[in-house]
C-alpha cells in the first residue's frame, strides 16, 4: 500500500518550506519514525519521519525546492523491501582469465585509427624547469606551483601570462587559484535574519546605552555554592541564570522596557519571556524562556541547557521560538568586549553581556584589579526614555554586585 508524505501543518507565522535535504532517495528502504527529508523554514529545520516501514517509491521535489503546508512531497510503498544488489558476474574459466583480455586488447587496437596528433600535454605537470624562460622567470618570482595553473598556451602549455594572471588573482587556476571565490545562496533562516534585521534598522529608533558591573560577588558565589549546586540540581551555576533573574527583576520594575509598539498603542506584557540568543552553525536562534520571574537558578540553568542541545542539533521547535517580550545576548563567549546589540522586533529592547576582563578599579579609597564586564541596553527609543534605560542598567548593575537583593528580590 502506498502512503502519501506530507508536509507537517505549518503555524501561521510561517507560509511555506524549503526542502533543505533528502536523507533517502528512491528504492531506499526506510523503517517507521526514521527522518526522510529536512525542511528549512524561517525559524527551525523540521524533520520529516516515515509513518511506516517501507521503501521510498517516489521524491516529488528536489533539493532547494519551496513547499506548502499539507503538501505532499513524497511517497513510501509501506512493507515493500528494497531491492537487493545484483549478484556478482560468474568468473570466467580457468585458463580463460589471462587469454581474454589480451585478445580483447588487440581487437581494440586494431579497431583504432592511427593518429598523428600527439596527445596535449600540460608543461606545468614536469615543473618550473620545462617552462619558457618567461614563465619560468614569473613562476619562481611569484611563488607560483605551475602545478596549480591552469596552461592557455598551445597543447595546454603554461605561459607567462598565465603565471601573471594566476598570481594576481585573475584568474582561479586548477585548484582554485589564490583568491577563490564562490557563490553560494544564502538559507532561509539566514534570509529572514537578514529581513529581520533590516526591519530593526528601518522601523526602529535604536540607542544603546552601557555600562559595567564587577562580578566578584557572583564570581565569588559560584565559587562557593557551585559544586552543591551541580550535586543538588545536576546542572551547573553559570553566567546567565543570573542575569536572566536581575532583567526578570528589573522588567518589573521598568515594565516599559518589557512592552511592544502595536501601530499606535503600547502592549506592557505582565510577565518576563526572555529570549536567549543562541548562535548555531545556520544562524541566530532566540529561544524564549517563559515566565521567568517565576522560574529558580537551577529551572533557568536546566532550560538554557536543554535548548543548547536543541539548537546544536537541530531539534528546535517553532514554538521554542515564539513570543519573547525581551532578549539577552551574550557575546562575551565569543570574546566581544563591548557591542551595540540589535533590538529584535517587535520587542522594544535587548541586553548585551561581554567578555569578563579584570581591571583596575577603585574601591574604598584603594586600587583592586576586578573581574569587570561591559554590558549594553539597545532600547527602541520611541517608547523607551534615555532616564529609563540608564534606570535600567543600573538596576541590573546593582543586583549583580549586590546577589543577595536578587534572590530577594529586591
Amino acid at each position: 500500500m502506498s502512503i502519501e508524505i506530507k508536509v507537517p501543518v505549518l503555524p501561521e507565522s510561517v507560509s511555506d518550506a524549503t526542502i533543505a535535504t533528502w536523507h533517502k532517495k528512491v528504492g531506499d528502504a526506510v523503517k517507521r519514525d526514521e527522518n526522510i527529508v529536512d525542511l528549512e523554514t524561517d525559524k527551525v529545520v523540521l524533520e520529516v519521519p516515515a509513518p511506516a516501514d517501507g521503501v521510498i517509491k517516489e521524491l516529488k521535489f528536489e533539493e532547494g525546492a519551496t513547499v506548502n503546508s499539507q503538501q505532499v512531497i513524497a511517497v513510501i510503498e509501506e512493507g515493500a523491501a528494497a531491492p537487493a544488489p545484483a549478484a556478482a558476474d560468474a568468473q570466467p574459466a580457468a585458463g580463460a582469465q589471462e587469454v581474454q583480455p589480451k585478445a580483447d586488447a588487440a581487437k581494440a587496437q586494431a579497431a583504432a585509427p592511427a593518429s598523428t596528433t600527439p596527445a596535449p600535454v600540460n608543461s606545468s605537470a614536469a615543473g618550473v624547469s620545462t617552462l619558457p624562460p618567461g614563465a619560468r622567470f614569473e613562476a619562481i618570482t611569484t611563488g607560483t606551483n605551475p602545478a596549480d595553473v591552469q596552461g592557455t598556451g598551445r597543447r595546454g602549455a603554461v605561459t607567462k601570462e598565465d603565471i601573471v594572471n594566476f598570481a594576481t588573482g585573475k584568474t582561479p587556476g586548477v585548484k582554485g587559484g589564490a583568491r577563490p571565490e564562490e557563490r553560494v545562496p544564502m538559507t532561509r533562516m539566514r534570509t529572514r535574519i537578514a529581513e529581520r534585521l533590516m526591519q530593526s534598522k528601518d522601523s526602529i529608533a535604536m540607542l544603546t546605552s552601557f555600562n559595567e558591573v564587577n562580578l566578584s560577588k557572583v564570581m565569588q558565589m559560584r565559587k562557593q555554592l557551585g559544586e552543591q549546586f551541580q550535586k543538588d540540581h545536576g546542572v551547573k551555576l553559570g553566567f546567565m541564570s543570573f542575569f536572566a533573574k536581575a532583567a526578570a527583576n528589573a522588567l518589573r520594575k521598568y515594565p516599559i522596557v518589557n512592552a511592544s509598539v502595536d501601530g499606535n498603542d503600547i502592549i506592557y506584557y505582565g510577565y518576563a519571556d526572555i529570549s536567549i540568543a543562541v548562535s548555531t552553525d545556520r544562524g541566530l536562534v532566540t529561544p524564549v524562556l517563559r515566565s521567568v520571574e517565576h522560574m529558580g537558578f537551577a529551572e533557568i540553568e536546566k532550560a538554557i541547557g536543554d535548548y543548547a542541545t536543541k539548537a546544536r542539533d537541530g531539534k528546535l521547535t517553532l514554538d521554542d521560538l515564539q513570543g519573547g517580550t525581551f532578549t539577552i545576548t551574550n557575546g562575551g563567549t565569543f570574546g566581544s568586549l563591548m557591542s551595540t546589540p540589535i533590538v529584535n522586533p517587535p520587542q522594544s529592547a535587548i541586553l548585551g553581556m561581554h567578555a569578563i576582563k579584570e581591571r583596575a578599579i577603585v574601591e574604598n579609597g584603594q586600587v583592586i584589579a576586578a573581574p569587570m564586564m561591559y554590558i549594553a541596553l539597545s532600547y527602541d527609543h520611541r517608547i523607551i526614555d534615555g532616564k529609563d534605560a540608564v534606570q535600567f542598567l543600573v538596576d541590573i548593575k546593582n543586583q549583580l554586585e549586590n546577589p543577595e537583593r536578587m534572590l530577594l528580590g529586591m
